[in-house]
């Protein structure tokens, strides 16, 4: 926007307005002093959240060329990447140049020219959602904000499992990971990795990795997308109560691992019980091929763009809750997905349909994590009513999360544990 310099001189003879904000940027020693962080950020996501802006930096509230010291022109620009990918959340995408502008005597100043498109996400800063009221940022209106998010939702065509990681690189993935997904061809492996949507390159930009990349071929992808994680919990009885936890964990990792470690907890945490009559028969309280197809649905399904929000995992002795951050994809309703198969992440669907189950997760009849024909809810479903003899429960909650309740089999009736 305004790339040509008379234009962007003539918009600020003009003053602030929906796509234009003027701030002053002020030192105090060696650190910025302002304008503040949370402050910078509302602008920000405010303009992200309603329409493509620009934010001028070394112009002030009166259109006058301030400028910013040449010297700390490094400075102001770590300062904006900052804010942008650690003080708001999804982070926002952003193009900072750096330009001269002459002042009133015609002395020319340096100033920074970041650049914000409209998002197909809606933006979250520590002090809430804003969005852009004239030349002014506002919060947003719950009823307002809910009309977005299901707007976005709606008709988003960029994914955002395949956007740019801020400040990665293909140093981050694990080659022994990412080596499943790049075959056998001649092509080096960022071509490679860059058709699989593995790694992302913005135009003139650097080569980084996507969000699918981190997800699937990061040691630790948490430390880029910090709530990409299950945390599990097993309860003693049928209320969540931390005085009666059993046993808790975060499970991190890549996808995969993410799948087999809880599929592990399970595992260590479900009461098997056995009977003599006719011969011995062990009885779990969970169809582990059930719960192994819901833990894959909540990877495979869950927005990744919320921050903050982990899907959560919790045992109880009566059930088992499983809360997948994000509402229903499209649209789908609750009655409806036995019978219908949509897809949110479906970079991340098609390269775990071509991964393996690792043999360590057990008879789950599966070969692949994913198969791709819509069977997994039906399974889920069928499975754990033939089990307990109760049907599942799906639940949307606020519509931003979703929560699968599975109903464990009565253990009084298996009989006594036997050694």
């Amino acid at each position: 926007m305004f790339e040509d310099t008379e234009e962007l001189l003539r918009k600020i003879r003009l003053g602030e307005d929906t796509s234009l904000e003027f701030k002053a940027v002020f030192f105090n020693g060696k650190k910025i002093s302002g304008p503040a962080r949370k402050d910078l950020a509302a602008e920000i996501a405010a303009m992200a959240n309603t329409c493509d802006g620009v934010l001028l930096l070394g112009v002030d509230d009166k259109k006058k060329i301030v400028g910013i010291p040449r010297d700390r022109l490094d400075d102001v620009d770590r300062y904006v990447s900052d804010i942008c990918e650690q003080s708001i959340r999804p982070p926002v995408r952003y193009k900072i140049f750096r330009l001269e502008l002459p002042d009133t005597v015609k002395l020319l100043k340096p100033i920074l020219k970041v650049e914000i498109p409209c998002s197909l996400f809606v933006h979250e800063t520590k002090e809430g959602y804003f969005h852009r009221q004239g030349s002014s940022k506002r919060r947003m209106p719950s009823g307002e904000l809910s009309h977005l998010l299901r707007k976005r939702r709606l008709t988003g065509m960029f994914r955002f499992e395949e956007s740019p990681i801020p400040r990665s690189d293909m140093d981050n993935l694990s080659e022994k990971l990412w080596r499943k997904y790049s075959g056998s061809g001649k092509e080096s492996p960022e071509t490679v990795l860059l058709k699989r949507g593995l790694l992302s390159k913005e135009e003139n930009g650097p080569v980084r990795v996507s969000v699918a990349g981190i997800l699937l071929c990061c040691e630790e992808p948490e430390r880029f997308l910090p709530s990409a994680m299950i945390r599990a919990v097993r309860y003693r009885g049928i209320k969540r109560d931390g005085n009666y936890q059993i046993d808790a964990q975060e499970i991190c990792g890549p996808l995969e691992r993410q799948i087999q470690q809880s599929m592990a907890f399970l595992k260590r945490n479900q009461t098997v019980m056995a009977t003599k009559e006719p011969h011995r028969i062990e009885q779990a309280q969970f169809s582990e091929r059930a719960v192994f197809e819901a833990i894959v649905n909540a990877v495979v399904h869950r927005d990744y763009s919320i921050a903050g929000s982990s899907i959560r995992f919790f045992m109880f002795d009566d059930r088992l809750e499983i809360y997948s951050p994000g509402a229903l994809p499209n649209t789908v309703t609750v009655d409806g997905m036995r019978l219908r198969q949509v897809t949110r992440n479906e970079l991340v669907t098609s390269l775990l349909a071509q991964t393996a189950v690792a043999e360590t997760v057990g008879d789950v009849s599966r070969q692949f994590y994913v198969e791709k024909r819509g069977e997994g809810v039906p399974i889920i479903l069928d499975k754990s009513e033939e089990l307990s003899g109760k049907q599942p429960e799906y639940q949307l909650i606020d519509d931003s999360e979703l929560l699968l309740t599975i109903y464990s089999k009565s253990m009084e009736r298996a009989g006594p544990s036997l050694p």
